[in-house]
């Protein structure tokens, strides 16, 4: 369940888009690296990828006018927490709501997904399917071999890599509560990965497309939490949790110099959206 290290973070919480520094490089380039990132799963003809760029335009243009003054009051609410004594709590706050927005963008999003859906052909579907099968065995073979300790030192490392990015090089004490935190977590990458597999069915099986897919597609993704096992959300929320409060202790710990990188980076992200809202 590596989403757990990534999200929880404070580092992912502000990101939101990409790394400070390329984010308004990559945002107005999107209706350029969306389709290239599509034909990494189909080859998509000359008219398809015209017709894709042309259904991504509404999208990207609600995006830039809705979301992104959404993110500058995200923003807003983190650099308020940070003025504070941080808890999990109030982490979690910040993650629902950033959580709220990429489902936002996602529901919308799929107005594009499914008219490119609708255009595919039969043989291309099963490409599809069978790339998203293919990185399943991708990541079964690259997860689920390691051990014990290989699981929790790439547990640790995650922490480390996103905190690092925002406050710079962690102390002995900071690295610690990584450390003790990589300890507590449930192992999750069978279940994450059992979980995937029973999507990827139900999705192969949407891809059909027999009449109505388009609408059981969107229910199927509305509920696609509440669908899952008991035992992927337990594990899920205790992760969570023990991220949280890592990431909490670590922040309240910060120095003087962390601080100043810290702000430095919210302000660099606030500058580029910024940016990208005058733009528009």
């Amino acid at each position: 369940m590596a989403r757990v290290y990534r999200r929880a973070t404070l580092a992912t919480l502000l990101i939101l888009l990409s790394g400070c520094s390329s984010t308004t490089f990559l945002y107005n380039r999107l209706d350029f690296i969306v389709p290239w990132y599509v034909q990494k799963y189909v080859d998509l003809d000359r008219v398809q990828t015209q017709s894709l760029k042309e259904m991504l335009q509404p999208f990207l243009a609600w995006h830039r006018t809705r979301e992104l003054p959404a993110y500058l009051a995200l923003l807003d609410d983190v650099e308020a927490l940070l003025k504070t004594e941080v808890s999990s709590e109030a982490l979690r706050t910040i993650l629902l709501d950033a959580e709220a927005a990429w489902l936002r963008t996602e529901d919308k999003g799929l107005d594009w997904l499914i008219g490119l859906g609708e255009q595919l052909s039969s043989e291309q579907i099963n490409e599809f399917i069978t790339e998203l099968r293919d990185k399943q065995k991708e990541y079964e073979e690259e997860y689920l071999d390691r051990s014990e300790e290989e699981y929790r030192e790439d547990a640790y490392d995650n922490l480390m890599d996103s905190t690092q990015d925002y406050l710079g090089r962690l102390d002995a004490l900071q690295r610690e509560v990584y450390r003790d935190a990589a300890e507590q977590l449930l192992r999750s990458d069978a279940i994450w990965l059992r979980e995937r597999a029973v999507w990827l069915d139900r999705l192969e099986n949407i891809l059909r497309r027999e009449p109505g897919w388009q609408q059981v597609l969107r229910d199927s993704l509305v509920n696609r939490e509440q669908s899952r096992s008991v035992e992927y959300r337990e594990t899920y929320e205790h992760n969570l949790q023990v991220v949280l409060n890592a990431v909490a202790a670590v922040l309240n710990s910060r120095d003087q110099k962390q601080d100043r990188r810290l702000h430095g980076k919210v302000n660099d992200l606030r500058e580029d959206l910024q940016a990208l809202i005058a733009k528009d």
